[in-house]
């Protein structure tokens, strides 16, 4: 089976998310929505709201019978250490489930860090890569300099709708007091 591992704080799920998990379903067997609890990456204050944040990716995900049972919510990384290292997550599903192929999905602004993640070169080689467009990253660019390093890299481009809209805006919204509720998956 193909899945699409998509993984990441989600704090909020929103109308962008959700643009991308519907162009998934419908191109892979299964769609894992992987909520990280500690990304390396980023503050460690985000890993006490892990458990708020898997709720309500659930709730989220159950809002939206549309996604045809192909969107399952992994809570993986919950059972890992932390902070969480997408190649540890890959390995554990690929250990989990042998018989199936992982892709990992990502924006291009991912994509443009990737050299900062953990044993990345083994993720771009063991596993297949697929990045969708974002406005603020050449993705052509990135796509050609990874390569530049290695050819046998697996990245494969999707295309998805550019949507100017992110968790970090949103929050500053509901910070505010603001309703965002229109904006939110």
């Amino acid at each position: 089976m193909q899945v699409a591992v998509y993984s990441g704080s989600f704090d909020p799920l929103h109308k962008g998310h959700l643009g991308i998990l519907r162009r998934l379903a419908d191109r892979f067997d299964a769609v894992y929505l992987v909520v990280s609890p500690q990304n390396p990456l980023k503050s460690e204050d985000k890993a006490s709201g892990a458990l708020r944040r898997l709720r309500a990716a659930r709730e989220a995900v159950a809002r939206h019978p549309e996604l045809d049972g192909k969107v399952k919510l992994d809570d993986i990384e919950f059972s890992l250490g932390l902070p969480s290292y997408t190649i540890d997550t890959l390995d554990a599903l690929q250990r989990r489930e042998p018989g199936n192929s992982f892709c990992l999905v990502m924006g291009a602004d991912s994509l443009a860090g990737f050299r900062r993640w953990k044993d990345y070169r083994r993720i771009l080689l063991d596993y297949r890569v697929l990045v969708f467009p974002r406005r603020d990253t050449d993705l052509d660019a990135v796509v050609s300099d990874l390569l530049s390093e290695n050819p046998s890299y697996h990245i494969e481009r999707i295309e998805a709708p550019l949507v100017d809209l992110s968790s970090t805006l949103l929050r500053g919204l509901l910070a505010e007091g603001e309703d965002a509720s229109a904006f939110l998956m």
